[in-house]
């Protein structure tokens, strides 16, 4: 349960806040009372959950590249936070096969630089980076992966978010091991669905796309196996961790896998399955046989620690997500309130956490 007498007021520091991730949990922050300042690029698309939120009424929004140490610096500096999520990040795995310099630079040099300013200003006592759950050496086996199996992922995207766990073990072993250092963790979560993205290579937006165009969704690798799940639960995940940590870094802080329960972890062509039902209006979709670059077949989530140190938990089923998410871009497609809808979706969420 988040307990916003401890959010109110508290200093945050979000990388990546423009982005799908970092819109809604802007929002979750928002809606605890906290006084967020966000730095991050511009939102990239064309739509952006960022902007149709009206987010930057309400925080202190920064464009800037996490690239740029001493633009990095002089935010930091100004907001003296308390808590840090690092979410910025280039995230997606085809792309990281065309700009793996780029993808590196982002997500190593990214780290680095949030975990320096940390160092160099002091004011943190809490810091989350968030990685992915294609950290782990994949080895497609059926059950699911724990926070200490070896990380080492394939492709440009993954490995880079391994090198970045890297990172933030090196600078917790060098400068934050004192027990009145900041409290470190790396939050590693499942796939994530939700009203507001519009990625491009990413199987629901790719679905909205092509219902909206009253086509049929061209799906690459519907056998694939991943651990879907609504975008809320893994961030009510790094805020319940954040929380903790900041009032006993010695007992919670650590790595920690954010996914669904085992039940939930389906196939992609199962989710557009459900996304073509609840669509309704004789949505369909195809397999396009089409090989791309290489992506896992089979990844699973051991979320064992989360439930037991941290009480966290899943609270919406797989289909309870794809609802939420049909849901949200339909209202979109109808030019409503989005801002209103995504806060009646927090609360539906929070009232059953």
């Amino acid at each position: 349960m988040l307990d916003k007498h401890f959010w109110k007021g508290k200093k945050v520091f979000l990388t990546g806040h423009t982005g799908f991730k970092g819109s809604w949990l802007s929002s979750l922050l928002l809606d605890a009372g906290a006084d967020v300042t966000g730095y991050s690029l511009a939102p990239c698309t064309k739509d952006s959950l960022f902007e149709l939120l009206n987010l930057s009424r309400h925080i202190n929004s920064v464009t800037g590249d996490i690239r740029d140490l001493d633009a990095l610096k002089k935010v930091f500096l100004s907001s003296s936070p308390e808590i840090i999520f690092h979410l910025a990040a280039q995230p997606i795995v085809t792309e990281s096969y065309k700009s793996p310099v780029y993808t590196y630079e982002t997500n190593v040099m990214g780290t680095v630089n949030i975990l320096e300013c940390a160092r160099i200003y002091g004011t943190a006592r809490s810091i989350v980076n968030v990685t992915t759950d294609k950290v782990y050496l994949n080895k497609e086996w059926h059950w699911g992966y724990r926070e200490n199996d070896r990380l080492c992922g394939h492709d440009p995207y993954s490995n880079s978010k391994s090198c970045s766990e890297l990172v933030t073990r090196s600078y917790i072993d060098s400068f934050f091991y004192a027990d009145e250092a900041a409290a470190i963790s790396t939050a590693r979560s499942g796939n994530v669905i939700g009203g507001g993205d519009f990625s491009p290579g990413r199987i629901i937006p790719d679905c909205v796309r092509a219902a909206h165009k009253q086509r049929t969704i061209a799906v690459r690798n519907p056998n694939s196996t991943r651990p879907y799940q609504h975008v809320l639960e893994c961030l009510h995940g790094y805020m319940l961790l954040a929380q903790k940590q900041y009032e006993d870094k010695n007992k919670y802080a650590g790595s920690y896998n954010f996914g669904p329960n085992d039940t939930c972890c389906i196939t992609t062509g199962e989710l557009v399955g459900m996304f073509c039902r609840k669509w309704g209006a004789g949505q369909t979709w195809e397999s396009t046989g089409i090989d791309g670059p290489h992506e896992a077949s089979l990844l699973k989530l051991d979320c064992s620690k989360a439930k037991a140190a941290l009480g966290w938990k899943p609270v919406w089923t797989i289909h309870d997500a794809v609802d939420k998410t049909v849901e949200w871009y339909r209202s979109w497609h109808q030019k409503q309130d989005m801002a209103e809808l995504t806060s009646l979706q927090i609360y539906s969420f929070l009232n059953n956490v």
